[in-house]
């Protein structure tokens, strides 16, 4: 990506009107975990002009060690400044893909995976791929050490007011600081458990979505602190409540025209519609091990919490993994439900973009519509609708992706291999570990 010296000017004047002191140079690793290099704002000319380099060897997933030099390049879209730095030593951030030192794109980099993807769809005529998520959150108690429990901060619940929603002051300073960064925020409130919460910003092209959703989360978690909380985006902290989920919302244009949308089809739903959603069908066991990445995802993905299980769509209710949102014409969508917010989300974008357009392009069709609550339904009556379930863990994810080679092919070689070796090892680790659950149950009894 190279940047124009009208937008290199347009940051520098930015800097300056703003009084920015320093610039964070943001990326992301494979595994969605933010990382920056600090620079003065004197050096930020330099960065724009992509000369700025770090340690690659030193990020997870990245590279060895004697390949270990890498280079950031800034994408001017992303300049903003930090509201809660003080004057005197304001800070603003970039974000910026990864690039070897020829200026090649780093095939480890998620933004490029990303990017890989969407140049896909616009060869097959599609000029964007828009998605509009919906992270939850928990917010909990610290200690006396400051250190985070999961003790949550009240007894609340879907769309609670104060006095009962005491996270709601934290809540509305993240949508005000979030809308001080270019957030278009459409709603907050109080979610389903205790201590839960939801605040959804407008849909947007899928780069631009995944750079707001590592901008979100660093915010939600920055405020939370402020207010002596701790905001978590683990999928399931605390037994026997609901669990936090990332919806993804998505629709694909040509030109201005959402391509979802057919006045004359069945359910107003395009050819291209139906094809997305079977493609997503098609993958969505091996794209659980992006969307869902860690052991403790699949302690959400179970029935009874209104998480998604089974595989299935409807424009109806909630229970399936895809659900078809009522509104039509600009806003016809199909949303996916079985992300949560501790993936990257630069590569759950990428291969679900992967898996629709396979879809399309095999034009492939999905069973029926569910229209039924499916959590009811016996296993005799799924297995006659032909409804599969997703992975129950990590480990049965990652078979899955190892099995699946257009996921593969969306993640790249270097990803691919990288993170699963990662991942394997995160699961034996998880495997091998005595928890408390089996003390608790087997100590006294054998």
């Amino acid at each position: 990506m190279i940047m124009t010296s009208a937008e290199k000017n347009m940051v520098l004047d930015q800097a300056k009107e703003r009084q920015v002191k320093f610039v964070r140079l943001q990326f992301s690793d494979i595994f969605g975990i933010p990382k920056n290099v600090s620079i003065p704002v004197e050096q930020l000319p330099k960065a724009l002009d992509g000369d700025i380099a770090f340690d690659g060897s030193s990020i997870d997933g990245f590279v060895r060690i004697e390949e270990s030099d890498m280079m950031l390049k800034p994408d001017s879209s992303t300049f903003t400044v930090f509201p809660w730095t003080p004057k005197e030593s304001r800070v603003a951030r970039l974000i910026c893909d990864v690039a070897l030192p020829d200026g090649q794109p780093f095939m480890g980099c998620p933004r490029t995976a990303l990017r890989r993807a969407l140049a896909e769809a616009e060869e097959l005529g599609y000029s964007a791929f828009n998605v509009g998520p919906e992270a939850e959150f928990f917010l909990f108690h610290m200690d006396q050490e400051g250190n985070p429990t999961t003790i949550t901060h009240d007894k609340a619940g879907y769309f609670d007011l104060t006095p009962v929603d005491l996270g709601e002051n934290a809540r509305r300073e993240m949508v005000l600081t979030l809308e001080a960064m270019g957030f278009e925020i459409e709603a907050s409130h109080h979610e389903l458990a205790p201590g839960q919460h939801e605040i959804d910003f407008k849909y947007d092209n899928a780069l631009a979505v995944a750079d707001k959703v590592m901008t979100f989360k660093f915010v939600v978690r920055t405020i939370a602190q402020r207010h002596g909380l701790h905001a978590s985006f683990m999928p399931k902290p605390v037994y026997g409540i609901a669990g936090s989920g990332m919806h993804m919302n998505q629709s694909l244009f040509k030109g201005e025209q959402n391509v979802f949308f057919d006045p004359q089809g069945e359910r107003q739903l395009s050819q291209e519609a139906y094809h997305y959603i079977a493609g997503l069908m098609e993958h969505v066991k091996a794209m659980t091990a992006i969307t869902n990445p860690i052991v403790n995802s699949y302690k959400r993905l179970v029935s009874g919490f209104e998480a998604p299980v089974y595989i299935a769509w409807s424009a109806q209710n909630r229970s399936p993994l895809i659900r078809i949102p009522a509104k039509r014409g600009m806003s016809t969508r199909v949303e996916l439900r079985n992300p949560d917010p501790s993936c990257n989300p630069y590569l759950a974008l990428t291969v679900a973009l992967k898996a629709g357009l396979d879809g399309i392009k095999r034009k492939l069709m999905p069973p029926a519509a569910v229209d039924r609550n499916i959590y009811t339904m016996t296993e005799k009556e799924r297995a006659e609708l032909s409804i599969g379930q997703l992975p129950m863990s990590l480990q049965e994810a990652l078979e899955e992706l190892q099995k699946n080679q257009v996921i593969q092919e969306a993640l790249g070689p270097h990803i691919y291999e990288r993170y699963i070796e990662a991942k394997l090892s995160e699961w034996d680790n998880y495997r091998i570990r005595v928890h408390p659950w089996e003390i608790e149950q087997y100590l006294t009894r054998y």
